[in-house]
């Protein structure tokens, strides 16, 4: 059963919303702070070691009551059952989306085809402990029976970042298992890699779905060639492993059916951090620190799943993108995470925002005359102060920014720490008040404030809190593409790319550009002279 399609200008709290806009827009918000010294407590949100304070933004009560409204018209709660369900909500591609699944308690059931996904859940995390306690123990062997030290994982896109990026952000939390990420089909940055590691003692992980993803079996074909520079035909099963649904095609390229682990069509690529796409993760991070990474997730999904709406994190987070996004037009985002090892986390969130609610129709299949999805970009502070806050505090253009920060550092170093996060409150409240010029009239040194941000305060940058983090992100998208009436999980935009791209190779080994338009032509030509 698909999601509802109820366009939502054609609803009766749209206008009451457009209405409510017209009163407030003008007005500082710096000023309700003024007038109520309650305000914080009104706009805040406790939850378990999350505590978001949105009250630095450009709304009054009546504003999360029209929001409400406008949720209830559109059936959001009956669309979040089925989402969790496994009814089939990508219906482009007539497909559940359930990588919720992935993290849920083991006692519950959800059929799809009339077979219960949680045993084959179950079975593939014990495919990935018992392989990672394989690895980690030096029970598995490379060639030459040296202990595997290495881990590179060849994927692109969902089966690249979600990874990477948690492996980044938990580098506290490693073995002494080295990784490393090859996804550009650029040969140098595939080339970078293979100078850096040793064959003897290097595990490949090949992550695609359908095994024939250009760019990842262009770079795993590669690695296998310089691969048996080294050794023999028969240590590929021992140095290569898959996470594919495509068995024929991993062992024709020479890894062993017990060494790939299976991928479902009911998890998207962006969201599959969490399935045996994680397997990079759990090699890292044992097999405990991806367990936990999962556990944290599945609490945000309580939590987004029983919340009411006023107090439900994900919620407000995607009512106050639709409020800036559709009446104020502000169509930009950024993510400022105040942690260095969260460096790469405005990145994944690019990936898992844009390909979602990056859409031109609605569930029905018309056009849209409405914005939908918002560009989102980030960088860590406190160097985006010394990057792009110039923009954020004087520019023509207003960005609503989420700033997140902990309360607690990794190792301890307070003095960093306070200096840091000092930071962190001093940057929210000066876009918040802004200033007054000194000396009087010197338009120069004016701040107007009246910028919007939320700001996020977690205890600690921990496996549970980043699955939490991350989990929490993805129902704010889930709840965007809802209120936009699109559909969030397909990705039709990245397929015509792919398939220009595979004519263009074919018309660069034939050298005939004839069929192109002139610019694409003169382009190829440039490349590759036919004369």
């Amino acid at each position: 059963m698909s999601l509802t399609s109820i366009n939502p200008k054609l609803t009766k709290a749209w206008p009451k919303l457009q209405a409510h806009f017209n009163e407030l827009k003008r007005n500082h918000f710096y000023d309700y702070f003024k007038k109520d010294n309650g305000r914080a407590d009104k706009f805040s949100i406790s939850w378990g070691k999350f505590y978001l304070d949105f009250s630095k933004n450009k709304i009054k009560e009546e504003t999360i009551s029209l929001f409400e409204e406008l949720l209830s018209e559109i059936n959001f709660k009956s669309s979040v059952e089925k989402y969790f369900a496994g009814e089939k909500i990508n219906t482009t591609e007539s497909r559940s989306v359930l990588h919720t699944a992935l993290r849920a308690d083991k006692d519950e059931k959800i059929f799809i085809d009339d077979c219960n996904i949680f045993s084959k859940i179950s079975e593939a995390k014990n495919k990935i402990r018992f392989f990672t306690e394989s690895i980690l123990s030096g029970s598995h062997k490379g060639f030459n029976g040296d202990n595997i030290d290495t881990v590179v994982n060849i994927g692109i896109g969902g089966s690249d970042l979600g990874p990477s990026m948690v492996i980044e952000s938990l580098r506290h939390y490693k073995n002494h298992i080295n990784t490393h990420f090859i996804s550009n089909i650029d040969g140098d940055h595939v080339s970078g890699i293979l100078e850096k590691i040793n064959p003897e003692t290097t595990l490949f992980i090949i992550v695609s779905k359908t095994f024939t993803t250009i760019e990842t079996l262009t770079n795993a074909n590669t690695v296998r060639d310089w691969f048996l520079k080294n050794a023999n035909q028969e240590d590929i099963p021992k140095h290569f492993v898959a996470v594919s649904s495509n068995i024929e095609k991993a062992v024709d390229f020479g890894i062993k059916p017990e060494n790939t682990f299976p991928m479902w069509d009911w998890v998207g690529g962006r969201f599959s951090l969490w399935s045996t796409v994680g397997l990079s993760i759990s090699l890292s991070l044992g097999y405990d620190n991806f367990s936990k990474l999962l556990e944290g997730a599945g609490k945000m999904d309580s939590h987004f799943r029983n919340s009411k709406f006023s107090q439900n994190i994900p919620v407000i987070l995607a009512c106050l993108s639709v409020w800036y996004n559709n009446f104020f037009n502000y169509s930009t985002h950024a993510v400022i995470p105040y942690c260095e090892d969260l460096k790469s986390f405005s990145k994944y969130l690019q990936q898992s925002s844009m390909e979602s609610n990056g859409k031109q129709t609605d569930r029905s299949g018309n056009f849209v005359d409405y914005q939908t999805g918002q560009v989102i970009w980030g960088q860590t502070g406190t160097n985006a102060q010394h990057s792009f806050f110039q923009l954020l505090h004087q520019g023509t253009k207003i960005i609503p920014s989420d700033f997140i920060g902990f309360r607690k550092p990794q190792k301890g170093n307070d003095l960093h720490h306070d200096i840091l996060m000092a930071n962190f409150f001093a940057q929210t409240k000066a876009l918040m008040e802004g200033t007054v010029a000194e000396p009087q009239n010197d338009n120069h040194k004016e701040f107007l404030g009246n910028r919007p941000t939320n700001t996020l305060l977690i205890d600690s940058l921990s496996p549970e809190s980043l699955g939490s983090l991350i989990a929490m992100y993805e129902h704010k998208i889930f709840t965007l593409g809802v209120i936009w009436n699109i559909l969030s999980y397909d990705q039709a935009g990245v397929e015509l790319g792919k398939k220009l791209a595979s004519n263009i190779l074919n018309d660069l080994k034939s050298g005939d550009f004839s069929n192109h338009d002139s610019s694409t032509h003169s382009l190829l030509k440039e490349f590759k002279p036919t004369d």
